[in-house]
């Protein structure tokens, strides 16, 4: 049997306001071409770059919230290479002294396990610039149109390849696991997770569709004995290249399980390490060149920067924020929403933070009852489960639904906590019925108005008894003749067609529950008439 054992090199853009050694605004990928660049991050002769503390800080708390060992010291070096994108010839980077070694990250897999990933090392280092290929005559005109003299040394209709530098020197922090990682799904949920602790510090927004999270995936297929041992040495691995969005990990890996396991049964293993390109159109991984090894780069320390030692790790420590499967737990311990309820509710920071004010606000609209009531009823602790559900329903399936139909976040919300906590509070005193529910959410989703003052100027109170509610059902009942002989036949959809009558004559106002039971006391009676 063979078993793929797969290690991922991450790589993501720090959101700091500079670049990583030089004062140039880092906003660069919203701004024209080539418009943030400076003689230091373009490679000129003789300029001196500058260590961003800041990235130095994000780093390390990457560091700390994936458990790892920060270093007491470490330093930069220059990794000796030629790329079109790369202005210096070389890339400023870490080898054998980065910021953080070892941690690990543990995942909850879809089969309930626990898998634990090692961190073999985090360091920092610079972006390259930004290729844009295949760019034609038309857009190479656009392009030049500030310095129209440009356009001379350009002719015909063939493609080009642009250079944009506004990304060289962009800080990027690297992750680079250890090979513990054994199928394709197990890396995009690695992937997935990664991407939320870095949110959840705020550090890199983490978009891989910007290109603020990219990925490289070594693989191998190795054989295993009968108790799942790997035998021997691993074998040569493959790294895939271009791999932009957790889809393409996982399609690219089943790909190459698929292809080296034929290499394997035609007696033909890998025999070398290679890099292969990922297409994502043929949905085939292409081979590019045999895998460099460290000494392909020449390595040597950075003789521009001076080293980093002793790091103030307890002052980072401060700024460390509830990581991700902390809040997930404490969300399940504390307010008792389900593993799912939670996975939803902390995917997003800022959803997890909403949903949080909502109950702290919802509390205090209880307590408001208890006291109006003059009682000691205690209703959140009595009916916790309930609360919480209606919460978790309507803030998930509600709520979500109307944001991701209208394509807002959280942080676009007009309606606030305290708002929405009240509009739980009323459908749990039955003063509106989900039904309406539905139709004043919608309206406070598009206003941000108090649920109660929608309520008050639009009539939309629900009516659970009185005068009002007997006329509705006796005009149902009145109208629908037939409807009534089908009841006394058995037909027990006849009922809830009635229901249906009354609750459009009421507008949705009439409580369903309290209105099945007076029509099934009425019809009851008629029965034995």
């Amino acid at each position: 049997m063979l078993q793929p054992v797969i290690g991922l090199e991450i790589h993501i853009q720090l959101k700091t306001n500079s670049k990583m050694f030089c004062s140039c605004d880092n906003s660069g990928e919203d701004k024209a071409p080539n418009s943030t660049i400076c003689p230091i991050c373009l490679g000129y002769p003789g300029v001196l770059p500058v260590i961003n503390q800041k990235a130095i800080e994000w780093t390390i708390l990457m560091g700390l919230a994936l458990k790892g060992k920060i270093s007491e010291f470490s330093r930069f070096d220059r990794k000796n290479y030629f790329y079109p994108d790369l202005p210096k010839g070389y890339q400023i980077s870490q080898y054998d002294r980065p910021l953080v070694q070892a941690g690990y990250l543990e995942l909850q897999t879809p089969q309930n396990e626990t898998r634990k990933i090692r961190i073999n090392r985090i360091h920092l280092e610079e972006d390259a610039a930004k290729l844009i290929h295949e760019v034609n005559y038309s857009e190479c005109i656009r392009f030049a149109q500030e310095k129209p003299h440009r356009e001379s040394y350009l002719s015909g209709s063939e493609d080009f390849t642009f250079i944009d530098f506004n990304r060289a020197g962009t800080p990027l922090l690297e992750i680079v696991t250890e090979p513990d990682i054994r199928s394709s799904q197990e890396a995009k949920l690695f992937l997935q997770e990664l991407r939320l602790i870095v949110r959840y510090l705020n550090i890199s927004d983490a978009d891989m569709e910007k290109g603020h999270l990219r990925c490289d995936a070594n693989i191998s297929l190795n054989p295993i004995n009968e108790s799942g041992e790997l035998k021997g040495n691993l074998t040569p691995k493959t790294e895939i290249k271009n791999l932009n969005s957790f889809k393409a990990v996982e399609r690219a890996l089943e790909y190459e399980i698929k292809r080296q396991t034929k290499l394997w049964q035609e007696g033909n293993p890998p025999k070398e390490q290679s890099t292969r390109g990922w297409d994502e159109n043929k949905g085939i991984t292409i081979e590019q060149r045999k895998k460099e090894e460290a000494y392909d780069y020449r390595y040597f320390p950075e003789p521009d920067l001076p080293p980093l030692r002793n790091p103030d790790i307890e002052k980072i420590k401060l700024k460390m924020r509830e990581l991700p499967q902390d809040k997930r737990r404490r969300f399940m311990e504390q307010y008792g929403f389900s593993f799912e309820e939670t996975k939803i509710l902390t995917e997003d920071r800022n959803l997890s933070y909403y949903t949080e004010q909502v109950i702290s606000e919802l509390k205090a609209w209880l307590l408001s009852l208890e006291e109006v009531e003059g009682t000691e009823k205690e209703i959140w602790k009595k009916n916790k489960k309930q609360l919480v559900k209606l919460v978790a329903n309507w803030l998930i399936n509600k709520l979500g639904g109307l944001m991701v139909k209208n394509n807002l976040n959280v942080k676009d919300l007009r309606i606030t906590p305290e708002n929405f906590a009240e509009f739980i509070t009323l459908i749990y005193q039955n003063k509106i019925s989900s039904f309406l529910g539905q139709k004043i959410l919608l309206k406070m989703f598009q206003t941000g108005a108090d649920p109660s003052n929608i309520i008050t100027e639009e009539d939309l109170e629900q009516v659970n008894e009185g005068e009002e509610l007997d006329k509705i059902i006796e005009e149902a009942i009145k109208d629908n003749p037939q409807v009534i002989q089908d009841f006394k036949k058995g037909k027990i959809n006849a009922l809830q067609f009635l229901i249906g009558q009354i609750m459009k004559q009421s507008r949705g106002r009439a409580n369903p529950k309290m209105v099945s039971e007076m029509l099934k006391r009425r019809l009851e009676e008629w029965g034995k008439s």
